[in-house]
C-alpha cells in the first residue's frame, strides 16, 4: 500500500511539473525575436526527430509513442501560432521548408557574372555547408573557373521579401575552399563549401538538411516513386519572396544501385540549366511532419540531364532522364567539420 501511495504521489508531482512547464513555454516563446523563434523551430524539429528515432528503436509502448507525437504536434502548433499570428506570408504555412533550404548560386570572376546554379544548405554538428555540384565551382571542360560566388539569404522569418546576398570567395591563399569527392567510379559531381558562422548576417534565417534527412527510416524506395527537385531552372524563381521552385520527378532507376557503376541514380523530370546542385527529395510517409524539413527524405543532388551518344538528334527525342548523385556522399564530404 505504501508503494502504491508513493507511486500516486509521484504521478501527481509529475503532473504539477508538466503544468508548470506548460506555463513556462509560452512565456519563453513570447520573449523571442522572429529570427530566434525561427531557429528554435529548426532546433525543435531536429531534436524531436532524434528523439523519435531513438523511441522507434526502443521497447516502448504505443501509448508512449502516441503521447509523444501528440505533444510534439501541440508544441509545434504553439510555435507556429506565435510565429504567424494571422500573417499569411509567415515562414510556416506560406512556404514549404524545402524551398527554404535552397538558394541560388551566382558565380563571378571579379565583378563579372559567369553562371547561375542551385545549391542547398546542410548542417553537420555546428558547421553549416553549402552543397552544389562540383562543376558549379570549377569545370575544366567548359573553361569555367570563377573566383567567388554569391548566395541569397532570407533575413526575416515572417516577411520573406526581406533578403540579402552573401559573397563567398572560392579561393584563399590559392587554395580552393570547397571539398569534392572521388569514388571507385571516378569523380563525383558533388561539392560542399563550409560557410563560416562569422560570415552570416546576424539576422540570417535559413533551413538546412542534416544527417537525419539521409535516413530512409525503413521506408521502401522503388522505381516510380514521386520525387521533387527544388531549384532555379534557367534562373526562374519567385523574385518577390526569393523562393526556389520545385519540379516533379519520378525515380527512374533502381535506388541503391550504382547506375553504370557510378555513385548516382536516374530521375525522370523536365529540368533546365540552373538546376545543377538542386536537392532531390521524396516526401516521407511515416512520421509525416507537414511542411517542415523533417517531412523530406534527401535522396540525392541533381547534376545534369542524361542523353544517349548514339541518339539521332532529328528523329529521336531526348530521353528526359537526369543524373542525381547519392546524398550519402555528404557524410564523407562534411566529416571533420
Amino acid at each position: 500500500m505504501k508503494n502504491l501511495q508513493q507511486a500516486t504521489e509521484r504521478i501527481c508531482e509529475l503532473k504539477g511539473s508538466l503544468v508548470a512547464l506548460d506555463a513556462l513555454l509560452p512565456a519563453v516563446i513570447e520573449t523571442l525575436s522572429a529570427p530566434a523563434l525561427a531557429k528554435l523551430m529548426v532546433s525543435f524539429d531536429a531534436h524531436a526527430e532524434a528523439a523519435r528515432t531513438v523511441m522507434l528503436h526502443s521497447d516502448m509502448s504505443d501509448v508512449v509513442l502516441m503521447t509523444f507525437e501528440r505533444e510534439v504536434a501541440r508544441n509545434r502548433a504553439l510555435l507556429q501560432r506565435r510565429q504567424s499570428p494571422g500573417d499569411r506570408t509567415a515562414w510556416t504555412g506560406a512556404a514549404d521548408a524545402l524551398l527554404l533550404t535552397t538558394t541560388q548560386i551566382t558565380t563571378f570572376v571579379g565583378s563579372v557574372v559567369q553562371n547561375r546554379a542551385s545549391g542547398f544548405f546542410y548542417r553537420r554538428a555546428d558547421q553549416l555547408f553549402l552543397v552544389s555540384n562540383r562543376h558549379v565551382f570549377a569545370d575544366a571542360d567548359r573553361s569555367h573557373f570563377p573566383d567567388r560566388i554569391e548566395i541569397g539569404l532570407h533575413t526575416h522569418a515572417q516577411d520573406l521579401t526581406r533578403h540579402t546576398v552573401l559573397s563567398l570567395p572560392l579561393y584563399q591563399a590559392g587554395l580552393s575552399q570547397w571539398r569534392e569527392a572521388v569514388d571507385s567510379g571516378d569523380a563525383v559531381d558533388v561539392a560542399v563549401m563550409a560557410i563560416p558562422a562569422t560570415s552570416l548576417p546576424a539576422e540570417a534565417v535559413l533551413m538546412a538538411f542534416d544527417e537525419t534527412h539521409l535516413d530512409a527510416r525503413g521506408e521502401e524506395i522503388v522505381v516510380g516513386d514521386a520525387l521533387a527537385i527544388a531549384g532555379f531552372p534557367l534562373g526562374f524563381h519567385d523574385t518577390v519572396h526569393h523562393l526556389a521552385v520545385a519540379r516533379s520527378a519520378t525515380l527512374a532507376s533502381a535506388y541503391g544501385v550504382r547506375f553504370q557503376r557510378q555513385g548516382c541514380f536516374l530521375t525522370d523530370a523536365r529540368t533546365h540549366r540552373g538546376s545543377s546542385g538542386s536537392p532531390v527529395v521524396r516526401r516521407r510517409t511515416v512520421g509525416h511532419q507537414g511542411a517542415s524539413t523533417a517531412s523530406w527524405h534527401l535522396l540525392g543532388v541533381h547534376s545534369t540531364r542524361m542523353d544517349m551518344c548514339d541518339r539521332d538528334q532529328v528523329r529521336d527525342e531526348s530521353p528526359g532522364l537526369n543524373c542525381a548523385w547519392y546524398a550519402d556522399v555528404l557524410l564523407a564530404l562534411t566529416a571533420g567539420g
